[in-house]
C-alpha cells in the first residue's frame, strides 16, 4: 500500500504521517528530510545553492537514506542540526532545482517498492501518482506560524514570530508558484482543514479513510 500525505510548511503533515504509519504498519518516509540533506551537504561542500547544475550533480552522486527522523547521506549522518534555520533562504532554492528533484524522486520511488506511506509536497502529484490514498492537509497562516513556532521552541530555539511569518509566507508562495512539482493537491486528494483539529483528530480522519477504503 502506498499512502501520500502532502501539505505547505507546518501543516502537520509529517507529524501525522508519523502516526498513521504506525497504525496500519507502514514504512515512514519525510520526503523533506531529503532535500535537507542535500541543502545542509551543499553548504558543508560550500556550494551555492542557485548553482542548479552544481546541485545537480551533488544530488545525483548522493544516497539519502531516512530512518524516522533521522538522515544520511552517502553513509555520513547528517540529522544534526538538520532543521537550523541557516538553511532556511536555501531550502526553498534547491528544492525548485529541476534536476534535484528528479534525482531524489528517483529515490524516493524506489523506497516505496515495497509499500509507505511518504509525507511531502509532491507525493500524491508527482512521486506516486497512483498511490492507493492521497490525503491534502490546509492550514491557516495563523496557525502554520503557532505550530512552527512551537517546533522552533521545542528545541530549544528562540523565536522572532514577525520572521517567521514572513518564512512561511514566502516558503508556501515559493513552493506554490514553482515550475517543477509546485504545491497543489492532487484531484483525487482528500483535503483536510486542520484549523481545528488537533494531530490525534487528523490521523483518525485519515485511518478511517483507509479502514473503509475509501479512495478519492
Amino acid at each position: 500500500m502506498i499512502v501520500a500525505i502532502d501539505g505547505g510548511v507546518a501543516s502537520g503533515k509529517s507529524a501525522v504521517g508519523r502516526r498513521v504509519a504506525e497504525a496500519i504498519n507502514l514504512p515512514f518516509v519525510d520526503s523533506g528530510l531529503m532535500y535537507r540533506a542535500i541543502t545542509k551537504l551543499a553548504a558543508a561542500r560550500g556550494i551555492d545553492p542557485h548553482d542548479a547544475d552544481a546541485m545537480t550533480r551533488l544530488a545525483d552522486s548522493t544516497e539519502v537514506k531516512i530512518d524516522g527522523e533521522r538522515v544520511w547521506a552517502n553513509g555520513v549522518e547528517l540529522t544534526n542540526g538538520i532543521y537550523d534555520a541557516d538553511y532556511a533562504d536555501a531550502l526553498p532554492v534547491v528544492s525548485a532545482i529541476p534536476g534535484v528533484r528528479q534525482a531524489l524522486v528517483a529515490q524516493q520511488r524506489r523506497m516505496g517498492g515495497s509499500g509507505m506511506l511518504m509525507a511531502g509536497r509532491d507525493i500524491g502529484t508527482v512521486v506516486f501518482p497512483a498511490a492507493d490514498f492521497k490525503f491534502f492537509l490546509v492550514a491557516s497562516l495563523e496557525e502554520k506560524v503557532r505550530r512552527r513556532a512551537g517546533q522552533y521552541e521545542r528545541r530549544g530555539e528562540r523565536v522572532d514570530e514577525e520572521a517567521m511569518r514572513k518564512e512561511v509566507e514566502e516558503r508556501d508562495r515559493v513552493d506554490t508558484e514553482r515550475t517543477v512539482a509546485p504545491l497543489r493537491p492532487a484531484p483525487d486528494a482528500v483535503v483536510i482543514d486542520t484549523d481545528r483539529l488537533g494531530v490525534d483528530q487528523v490521523v483518525d480522519v485519515i485511518l478511517k479513510h483507509v479502514a473503509e477504503g475509501k479512495k478519492p
